[in-house]
């Protein structure tokens, strides 16, 4: 699946009914909520019949697409089947208890309520809410795939204005020759990442360079009576400053994972859980920088992409043991270089990618020799699934991979 996002552009009063969309389908997530609430017994298909009830008893509502209401209805379920989930796997803590969403800023349609310009360079929307015929300006050419391949549309604000989704139902597979080459990653904060080759990548610290111009605008935004236009403003410019940071972050983590994936057949890298790191205040905001799951993300899509094998690790000890014998050396973060009675004495990060990477190819050995797995890696049937988590394919991989 394939999303394409363009600039969508029109009047004043075709931006208010976008946003009057928008609230709508938030109003009919939200009460699907509240009736699952009330009768826990409900299922998916009593909420998709629940929207023609929503649809009698509001006028506004039965302006929006049908389609549109079941999508929001489709919301509900997913966050009331996330939370079931949740409860049989038994996670400790909140099980994320679904909660009635109070700033929506998207609406979804399906294969209805829609309808695309011949050259598509616009979207007429049909339904009664009057939103009408949308400009569009992107980079995408949508001319090489058919309407019928389209499934979902979504209208999305933002800071930067109005934007049109498009879902499009393509499997993307993008050929390259091998390399030959395996890497091991260990993300850091002083450096992004460095690799079992020794090569270290720069932090780009996106949030910390904003930072100063992030504090200037929220003065400005405090300032300002609540409620005021002036207020308003000072709010759009705060948001689009947000914005353009959140997009240097993934436009960093798109470009630097695609040159590793599509520079090395086998990939490594830490199984990091981040919800757990972030509980450090003294380090929260730098890791939130750093941003290492949207990279992890889109490592997996483009190993994915590229028939590459990527492989996350358990990260237990990977600083600690030596990459030369395995030996233990305990240290602190603020020591920065292993030392080990062996004799080997390198960079901290540089003998953890090293353990990540010998790692990853030892729990690559549970389904079968290295060299079957690098031939897997040259284009031919992989005996695991590519992007991932080999130790919970495997029973046997978490016993060799924990220390």
């Amino acid at each position: 699946m394939l999303v394409f996002e363009f600039k969508a552009y029109g009047k004043s009063s075709q931006l208010a009914a976008v946003c009057e969309a928008i609230r709508t389908a938030q109003f009919v997530r939200n009460s699907c909520l509240r009736y699952w609430m009330d009768n826990p017994k409900v299922n998916k298909y009593d909420l998709n019949k629940y929207c023609a009830v929503l649809a009698r008893e509001f006028p506004f509502a039965d302006e929006l697409n049908s389609q549109a209401r079941q999508a929001s209805a489709e919301r509900a379920w997913s966050a009331i089947s996330r939370f079931y989930e949740n409860c049989k796997k038994g996670i400790p803590g909140k099980k994320g208890y679904p909660q009635f969403q109070k700033n929506c800023r998207s609406v979804e349609y399906k294969s209805t309520g829609w309808k695309l310009a011949e050259n598509r360079k616009s979207i007429e929307f049909t339904d009664k809410k009057g939103i009408g015929c949308l400009k569009l300006k992107g980079t995408r050419d949508l001319h090489f795939y058919q309407i019928s391949q389209i499934k979902r549309v979504r209208l999305v604000k933002s800071a930067g204005g109005v934007y049109v989704q498009f879902c499009i139902d393509v499997n993307r597979k993008e050929h390259i020759e091998p390399s030959g080459n395996t890497l091991g990653l260990d993300v850091g904060l002083k450096e992004y990442y460095t690799d079992s080759n020794g090569v270290t990548v720069e932090n780009p610290r996106f949030l910390r360079i904003g930072e100063k111009v992030l504090k200037r605008c929220h003065r400005k935004v405090s300032r300002k009576v609540k409620g005021s236009k002036n207020r308003g403003k000072a709010r759009q410019i705060l948001g689009k400053r947000h914005l353009k940071i959140s997009r240097q972050r993934k436009d960093h983590a798109i470009k630097l994972a695609r040159c590793v994936i599509s520079s090395n057949d086998v990939v490594a890298y830490e199984d990091l859980r981040i919800k757990n790191l972030v509980k450090n205040h003294c380090l929260a905001k730098s890791i939130n920088d750093a941003s290492w799951y949207q990279f992890r993300i889109w490592l997996e899509y483009f190993g994915k992409v590229f028939d590459r094998v990527t492989v996350a690790v358990n990260p237990q000890y990977t600083s600690q043991e030596c990459s030369n014998c395995g030996r233990v050396v305990r240290k602190t973060l603020s020591t920065r270089t292993h030392v080990c009675q062996c004799g080997c004495s390198l960079d901290r990060d540089l003998n953890a990618a090293r353990n990540i990477l010998s790692r990853g190819l030892g729990t690559a050995g549970h389904v079968g020799t290295f060299a079957q797995h690098a031939s897997n890696a040259l284009g031919e049937s992989t005996s695991t699934l590519v992007g991932e988590i080999l130790p919970q394919q495997v029973g046997s991989g978490n016993q060799e991979s924990a220390s």
